[in-house]
């Protein structure tokens, strides 16, 4: 066998089905009116239809992006910025960072913040949306330890006092459906399986600022020549994983279980909520270092992760796991196993004899 690819949360492999959608795309310039600027054009008009039928969303309300940071900055300073800093922007401790630096740098032009703090599992509460809020942003799930965010009732009670509400659901967008209602949703490409590109959801209704000015391309959300073949493959992604992800769940809950299992077995303390994505099992181990077991993985054949691929070349502990209270060593042994759409059971079989055999050989740190 080879190797075994344990770190869908990082990026996922690219569908076969957006391979196959990339064949053939055109390379001119959509707002060109030649005969390759037409066809171009025809291509990203198929690609927002596809994603707009995925979402069950009017054309209108999609923009490509070229990533989901990109997405979750466009949605946050365009929203925020829009509001002429009326209200405050809400947000949680253990959001991603795309999310927590944009709304440190809103802070830093003026605008009033409120970052929450989470519970043990990294969970969310509705109850922290202040009367006064103007915008909030919440995952949909967390990145790090998969707990699955109470996305409904921030919404319910975001809109009680008057708040747009932005969800990242880059990080579950694969997995789980995203409750009716928000204003603003952001999706990762290399999240879902395109290797590429973003897309943001915009209500109808909704106005922002674009961070990029010059033409009117992406509604005037966005200026610049689109990407064609990004907005192909994340499109074509996001329509495969709205299809097949409840099939996919299944499968998964039943290999991250296992895994889950195993590391318990094995001394780890399994991190994030119960009601957490299907396919995570992760984990802090408070006698050793995530990074040494990330390199004993990978040389045995295993890609995995400690918590999010953006802090990869950081030696600070996970400000997730620091937020939910872990101390200091068991955050520094964290370690993030998540199956993906072309994980099998004999992959999970011989990945948890190596992971076994490495860690029962290995002594833990003194």
């Amino acid at each position: 066998m080879g190797r075994i690819y344990l770190d869908d949360a990082g990026s996922a492999p690219v569908l076969v089905e957006v391979t196959e959608a990339l064949r053939g795309i055109p390379n001119g310039n959509p707002s060109s009116p030649h005969t390759e600027g037409r066809a171009a054009r025809a291509a990203l008009d198929h690609a927002r239809d596809v994603a707009a039928e995925a979402l069950g969303a009017d054309r209108t309300e999609i923009s490509f992006t070229a990533s989901g940071t990109e997405t979750v900055n466009l949605a946050l300073f365009g929203a925020a910025r829009r509001l002429s800093k009326r209200g405050v922007v809400v947000a949680w401790a253990a959001d991603h960072q795309s999310v927590l630096g944009a709304v440190r740098r809103l802070q830093s032009e003026g605008h009033a913040v409120e970052v929450a703090e989470v519970d043990e599992d990294a969970r969310a509460s509705a109850d922290d949306v202040p009367s006064s809020a103007a915008l909030v942003s919440i995952g949909l799930a967390n990145n790090e330890v998969g707990t699955i965010q109470p996305v409904a009732e921030v919404i319910a009670r975001a809109h009680e006092v008057g708040a747009l509400v932005h969800v990242d659901a880059c990080a579950g967008a694969r997995w789980i459906p995203i409750p009716d209602g928000a204003d603003l949703v952001s999706f990762s490409g290399h999240k879902l399986g395109a290797g590429r590109g973003g897309i943001l959801y915009v209500k109808d209704g909704v106005r922002i600022d674009p961070l990029l000015y010059g033409g009117p391309q992406e509604w005037g959300r966005r200026a610049g020549a689109e990407d064609v073949a990004a907005a192909t493959a994340v499109a074509t992604a996001l329509s495969i994983c709205v299809r097949d992800r409840t099939a996919r769940s299944l499968v998964a809950e039943r290999q991250a279980s296992t895994l889950r299992a195993l590391l318990v077995e094995l001394g780890g303390t399994i991190t994030g909520a119960a009601n957490r994505l299907p396919n995570f099992a992760t984990c802090a181990f408070a006698d050793r270092r995530g990074e040494d077991l990330l390199l004993a993985l990978d040389l045995a054949g295993i890609a995995a992760s400690s918590g999010s691929a953006c802090a990869s070349g950081s030696l600070d502990p996970s400000h997730v796991l620091l937020a939910m209270g872990l101390g200091l060593e068991q955050a520094l042994g964290s370690l993030r196993l998540t199956t993906g759409y072309a994980t099998t059971d004999d992959e999970i079989a011989s990945a948890s004899t190596i992971i076994r055999n490495l860690l029962t050989r290995t002594p833990a740190r003194a």
